[in-house]
């Protein structure tokens, strides 16, 4: 059974310390949702889990499958089954979702998928998103829409079937039918490979319809709460604050969001190996 295992992870951005030693264990098949305000360090969690040169990881471990993935570059890490659905997904001028995603898919097997497969399948994820029949020739996100890029993240996810999903507010600028498409897309990946799921949202409602088997409340770069279902219902009807009461903790000023990205480069880079 493939595990992912964190301990004591301390991860900083520009030298200053977001990360403050977390713990965290995601078995195969199960969802996590990871809660918190923002500016806490949620988003730092996956980019460090995914590899992102920008955080870096100053204490502790990840270990995946049994794999030391700090000692892994992102593609390898990604070869190995990680697939992080970013928050702001990169526009790639000259990219088209075709290129991109066979040459992912390439690298991935021991010999190249044929055209037909690959038709088929991208063919299948398109409908099943009800994004445009145009998708695979259009460049990697250039003139998407927010909720088209987000769409277009699980078009990638389910054509590459990764064994660990980290989904970075996937949910935020979708509609409520959007939503609901996602959700029903996800559950059926889910069937088909038993993959884990790391789910960072604010919005029950997503929460509700992907039925996590576990919610942690991350602040001030430290997991401080984990439960169940009953703990995103709360935090939904009445915001943090009770948690800051409960716990006795100050809230932190929010700060900017970093965008997480691979980078142009990186996914030209891609493309070259799997010529």
């Amino acid at each position: 059974m493939k595990r992912l295992e964190i301990k004591n992870l301390h991860v900083s951005v520009d030298d200053k310390e977001i990360l403050k030693g977390i713990d965290l264990v995601v078995n195969e098949g199960e969802i996590h949702a990871l809660m918190g305000p923002n500016g806490n360090g949620k988003s730092t969690l996956l980019a460090a889990i995914m590899g992102d040169p920008k955080y870096i990881v100053t204490e502790g471990s990840i270990i995946y499958d049994n794999q030391d993935l700090l000692a892994l570059p992102v593609n390898e890490r990604s070869i190995l089954g990680v697939f992080l659905g970013m928050q702001y997904p990169q526009e790639i001028p000259g990219v088209t979702n075709s290129d991109f995603l066979r040459a992912a898919m390439n690298v991935r097997s021991e010999k190249p998928i044929s055209l037909f497969k690959f038709i088929k399948e991208i063919e299948k994820s398109i409908e099943e998103l009800e994004m445009k029949d145009d998708l695979a020739h259009r460049f990697l996100n250039e003139g998407f829409s927010g909720g088209e890029k987000k769409r277009n993240e699980i078009v990638q996810m389910k054509m590459l079937k990764p064994s660990l999903a980290m989904l970075d507010e996937i949910d935020s600028g979708l509609d409520v039918d959007a939503i609901h498409l996602v959700a029903k897309s996800l559950e059926l990946l889910k069937e088909e490979t038993n993959m884990a799921m790391i789910i960072v949202s604010h919005y029950e409602r997503f929460l509700e319809l992907l039925k996590p088997n576990f919610t942690h409340v991350l602040i001030d770069g430290k997991i401080v709460m984990e439960g169940g279902a009953d703990i995103f219902g709360r935090i939904d009807e009445e915001g943090y604050d009770w948690i800051y009461k409960e716990l006795n903790i100050d809230p932190i000023k929010e700060e900017v969001k970093r965008p997480t990205s691979i980078g142009v480069c990186a996914v030209k880079e891609v493309i070259k190996e799997s010529e």
